[in-house]
């Protein structure tokens, strides 16, 4: 292997004017067509192997695509993230005004995957008439975000890497969500991979924490450098994050672990009766 070659490759990927705005444009528009083709994908894989996944409704089908189409991005996100945390010397350097190419490259991806969750999320409420507050609020604040670090484009990337890294939790989500649809909630993979994804959500409250930390103490820096406007949907988004939307996760992921319910879909799931098939053992002990 030519270590030299891959490295030049690797940095071609990356090398980019992101001063212009045609480049973050085309870059966010890649990012939302990339992850749009892992969605139409799962839904295709998904069609031809999965019979549990023939059996559901129009709403849970686009829900459990969407959920592996953000383990995905989850899988980006989190090694962006850490690459970024722990071995990126211009990160370490400096958490307010560093940038990298590949950092430009990852938060104008991420954007574009934003952008397909909103569509996704707000056509879905639309078409099935229903509401999410938390999801839609999580998702508002992730694409204003990452929309606010386009249009300022001195702006730091430390923060956002960091905003990535949260997402370190959405492919034990997936695992989670997709094993129980299909009846696998009491196998011991199932009860491990809940066991980890407690253990993200944790780590996501730290992260979280790291985040508050960097802002306190370089305060007048990160506010000067966000600009006001950036800042504050950042800074609501931080707080929202931080009083309600991690401790309301972290709670709910345990007490699925010892209780294997899809509160998402649990009214449709009992009413069609597939509730009760995919959880049958736990229906069969409520029976007199």
């Amino acid at each position: 292997m030519n270590h030299a070659n891959d490295g030049a490759t690797s940095r071609a990927i990356f090398d980019w004017d992101y001063a212009l705005w045609e480049v973050r444009l085309k870059l966010l528009a890649t990012g939302f067509f990339i992850y749009l083709g892992v969605f139409l994908l799962a839904h295709w894989l998904s069609s031809w192997i999965s019979a549990t996944y023939r059996a559901l409704s129009a709403k849970e089908k686009v829900f459990w695509n969407m959920t592996i189409t953000r383990a995905v991005f989850g899988i980006q996100s989190c090694i962006a993230g850490l690459w970024a945390l722990l071995v990126d010397p211009v990160f370490q350097a400096d958490k307010v005004y560093s940038q990298q190419k590949w950092s430009w490259f990852n938060c104008l991806i991420a954007a574009g995957f934003f952008l397909l969750e909103n569509v996704a999320v707000h056509l879905s409420n639309a078409v099935f008439r229903t509401f999410d507050g938390f999801l839609v609020a999580h998702h508002l604040f992730a694409i204003g975000g990452f929309l606010g670090l386009i249009t300022n484009v001195k702006s730091g990337h430390y923060l956002p890497m960091m905003g990535l890294l949260l997402e370190m939790s959405t492919p034990s989500t997936c695992i989670s969500w997709v094993f129980l649809k299909i009846g696998w909630a009491n196998t011991a993979f199932w009860k491990a991979n809940q066991w980890i994804m407690v253990h993200l959500f944790h780590c996501r409250i730290i992260i979280t924490y790291h985040m508050w930390w960097v802002c306190i103490s370089n305060w007048n820096d990160v506010v000067e450098n966000m600009e006001l406007p950036y800042f504050m949907v950042f800074f609501i988004g931080l707080c929202t994050l931080t009083i309600i939307l991690n401790p309301y996760w972290t709670y709910k992921k345990t007490q699925q672990l010892f209780s294997p319910v899809d509160w998402n879909f649990s009214k449709t799931a009992v009413k069609n009766g597939s509730f009760g098939k995919l959880n049958g053992e736990t229906l069969q002990k409520k029976r007199p």
